[in-house]
């Protein structure tokens, strides 16, 4: 996507450089670069907005601003600005590469040790309730709230896991951060030590 979105955008911004050397073409060239901005930021908005969206946010003003200098009459400023928008545009495809190469990679870790420490969990309360010794200072009521708390997450993992299969890894990664604290909380509570 990336070689693509730079070779669309070189070649827009090459055509419309050239229009605007041809003298009376400045208008034109300035059209033609601000839509080729214009397709270059649409191309990548929907992974922009998942990853980046501060990013896409400041592409999609300064093209904003290409256009109202258009629209003032002037070229000179709003060729700059496309030309501006459009690179910010290639930059914004690759840190979204990037950065969802990253939550992929720190989703991948998740998903391979939270099943792990689930279990122990499960397995610790399953010991308990079938009368294992208790750590020093707990008793019954603690495993009660143990296996409400075990409940919860599970139900947030379910929801994580669910976030990252419809491809949100950003908002999995958010839901996970909580279920990290919660399984801390429940080691504790259980006298797990990690």
């Amino acid at each position: 996507m990336k070689k693509k979105m730079n070779g669309l955008v070189c070649g827009v911004l090459g055509l419309a450089m050239m229009l605007g050397a041809c003298g009376g073409a400045e208008k034109e060239a300035t059209e033609g670069a601000i839509n080729a901005a214009q397709t270059a930021i649409n191309a990548a908005s929907s992974e922009a907005a998942k990853y980046v969206p501060d990013q896409l946010k400041s592409a999609q003003d300064t093209l904003r601003n290409a256009k109202d200098a258009l629209a003032k009459g002037d070229y000179s400023a709003g060729l700059s600005g496309a030309k501006d928008a459009a690179k910010k545009a290639s930059d914004m495809v690759a840190a979204a590469t990037a950065k969802k190469q990253e939550l992929m990679k720190d989703w991948t870790n998740l998903r391979e040790s939270m099943p792990k420490s689930m279990e122990q969990i499960k397995a610790r309360m399953d010991a308990y309730s079938h009368g294992a010794r208790m750590p020093e200072g707990t008793d019954k009521s603690v495993l009660a709230t143990a296996k409400d708390q075990y409940a919860l997450l599970k139900q947030a993992w379910a929801d994580a896991t669910a976030a990252a299969q419809s491809g949100n890894l950003g908002d999995a990664m958010q839901k996970a951060a909580g279920i990290k604290d919660m399984l801390a909380k429940l080691k504790e509570m259980l006298g797990i030590k990690s």
